[in-house]
């Protein structure tokens, strides 16, 4: 697996981190680089999966020895950032791969512009380019939980989300080289 930019920990505050606080359900992205990063600082520490980066930013100000995972392309990172300077800071950040990116379905479908599709806001481009009816999610992973509850036709998902979902694999648009970013608590 290709990982450039995880970097050792520079002080003993990255030391201390031992929980992520990041974005579910079960199969995203963020989850798998929280793993990563873990792994790679050494520590033996939990993954929190919550709706959305927002709410999770909740409990990393609540918790000590966490930090918040966030993705370079999630909407409105930099308002994190920006509107927490006072309590956070930005103290890694790396590339990895994504998961397979992949449009699946229910069971086997005919796509036209008016398939239903579930995505998550960032990778949404990829829906467009297939139907202009999409409705948007709060991740990847939730996007698959919406087309198995048959809310959707037909989602934009990862291939993990999808196996899990046991939905079919439509379409394969493979890994994406993605930045995650590791905020955590000042003082």
């Amino acid at each position: 697996m290709f990982v450039k930019g995880l970097s050792v920990p520079q002080n003993k505050q990255d030391h201390a981190i031992t929980i992520i606080h990041t974005l579910g359900p079960k199969g995203t992205n963020c989850e798998k680089a929280g793993r990563l990063w873990l792994e790679c600082q050494g520590v033996q520490g939990e993954v929190f999966l919550h709706g959305t980066l927002e709410e999770a930013l909740i409990h990393v100000k609540k918790t000590e020895g966490s930090a918040l995972l966030g993705c370079a392309v999630y909407p409105d990172l930099h308002h994190i950032v920006f509107k927490n300077l006072t309590d956070l800071e930005l103290i890694d950040s790396f590339i990895m791969p994504t998961y397979n990116m992949v449009l699946a379905s229910r069971e086997p479908i005919e796509l036209n512009h008016d398939t239903s599709i579930a995505s998550h806001p960032a990778p949404v481009n990829l829906a467009h380019a297939i139907s202009d009816n999409i409705s948007l999610v709060n991740s990847n992973s939730q996007a698959a939980v919406d087309c198995l509850e048959g809310k959707v036709d037909a989602c934009v998902t990862t291939i993990k989300a999808a196996n899990e979902k046991g939905l079919i694999v439509i379409k394969d648009f493979g890994e994406v080289p993605m930045c995650f970013t590791i905020h955590g608590r000042k003082g």
